[in-house]
């Protein structure tokens, strides 16, 4: 399977997915919904004239969070037998896929802290085996502890399995 594909409609067929943001991604944007909510609202009530604009305000914003939870939404972090990938967007240019092949992959760490302990919504960060960077980096997915752990476990399967297929000196 070819994973440079600019326009994936989503996980494709014959891969695991390992997670999708959590909850806590949801947060801010649900946030931002209820303050622009509560300043339209209140500026109805005190200046009823004025209506119109205040519908623009909650409108412009209404969209815009209605977008960013639709865009929260496309992320899902999954593996197959090529290697770990992260998908993304909502719109044809902005969708696509980004990862690592197995080969590459150094490990899969998970970010810590008494917040994400709390939530369970962890950063899960894959680095590459030989330039040491962080290939992958998605804050705020569900179970990412867990998820960083079945990376980790999958890649020792296939190094094992490499390791028993090379011939005996």
């Amino acid at each position: 399977m070819d994973q440079s594909q600019d326009n994936l409609a989503g996980v494709p067929d014959g891969s695991i997915l390992l997670c999708r943001k959590s909850w806590v991604a949801y947060l801010r944007a649900i946030l931002r919904l209820f303050l622009f909510t509560a300043i339209a609202i209140l500026g109805v009530y005190f200046k009823p004239e004025y209506w119109h604009y205040f519908l623009l305000v909650l409108l412009i914003p209404l969209t815009l969070v209605g977008y960013e939870i639709w865009l929260l939404r496309s992320y899902k972090l999954y593996f197959d037998s090529v290697g770990v990938w992260l998908y993304s967007g909502v719109l044809p240019w902005k969708r696509g896929v980004s990862g690592v092949k197995w080969r590459d992959l150094d490990e899969a760490i998970f970010v810590n802290s008494f917040f994400s302990w709390i939530t369970n919504s962890y950063t899960v960060q894959l680095r590459h085996r030989f330039t040491k960077e962080i290939e992958i980096s998605a804050e705020s997915m569900a179970n990412g502890k867990q998820v960083a752990i079945q990376i980790n476990q999958q890649q020792r399967q296939r190094l094992s399995t490499a390791d028993a297929n090379l011939p005996a000196e």
